[in-house]
């Protein structure tokens, strides 16, 4: 998500595909991720709310007090809500109880399940912006996913000035008034999706690397300082999954097929 300080709160095959609001259904009865698949999941925390006493009881402890540092309870609960929701949904996976679900984290704070739950298997990665999160799952590839809700209220080429590369602020300069909030959140969401795939959180500059922003265009990592073999490692997408918001989804290599679901009780 943008950092605290700047907001509160295949024809082209391999790298891009704009998945519609319409093609989220519910996901099937009996789960199964392959290897060359990766699932997405969308989903409302405000239908989810009716059940936060249950989701947050499944919170491990250090969860439960990281929930607690929140000084607004909307934050509090949407927290809640995310994060029992992404151990709801890793159980169907696992075919465990959600609250067995042990996290280690990277030293950017990525979190990742224990070695003993399959941690080398079962890659994820979440994001949530207002009252709408997104889930990312994989096997054996890394994996980041970002969501935005777009916001026209804020300078957006003053932030693009602090965080983007040369190249993308002269095109951001170019396109149409209209056009510049969403671009820069295409470029935001694409950029945080990668850096979170590789774990290294806003611990990897911005400016170091450059990716596609202009809408319509694919999505794509173009350029990356100093490692001219790393934008053909990766695959980077655009997701759509509201009108108001802006998604990416970076995973490691290729050849994979996108399979998207809806959170239903």
């Amino acid at each position: 998500m943008l950092i605290e300080t700047t907001l509160k709160t295949d024809q082209v095959e391999n790298f891009y595909q704009a998945i519609p609001t319409v093609c989220w259904p519910p996901p099937p009865s009996e789960l199964v991720l392959l290897d060359n698949e990766v699932h997405v999941w969308r989903a409302d925390l405000e239908t989810v709310a009716a059940r936060l006493r249950s989701l947050q009881d499944i919170l491990s402890p250090d969860e439960q007090a990281k929930a607690d540092c929140f000084h607004f309870s909307k934050d509090r609960e949407c927290f809640i809500a995310a994060r029992g929701l992404l151990r709801v949904i890793l159980s169907r996976y696992l075919g465990l109880e959600p609250g067995q679900l042990r996290f280690s984290y990277s030293g950017h704070g990525k979190p990742a399940l224990t070695n003993a739950l399959g941690q080398d298997i079962l890659n994820f990665n979440m994001s949530h912006s207002h009252q709408l999160a997104l889930y990312g799952f994989t096997r054996g590839r890394k994996i980041g996913i970002d969501l935005e809700r777009i916001n026209t209220d804020f300078a957006c080429e003053e932030i693009a000035e602090r965080f983007f590369s040369p190249r993308e602020r002269a095109v951001l300069r170019t396109l149409s008034p209209e056009l510049k909030h969403e671009a820069f959140f295409n470029g935001w969401t694409r950029k945080e999706a990668y850096i979170k795939a590789m774990g290294q959180g806003l611990a990897f500059p911005l400016h170091r690397f450059e990716v596609s922003l202009v809408p319509g265009e694919p999505a794509a990592l173009l350029n990356v300082e100093g490692d001219s073999a790393e934008t053909s490692r990766w695959s980077l997408r655009e997701l759509e999954p509201d009108s108001d918001y802006a998604a990416a989804l970076a995973v490691e290599g290729h050849n994979w097929q996108l399979k998207c679901w809806q959170w239903r009780e």
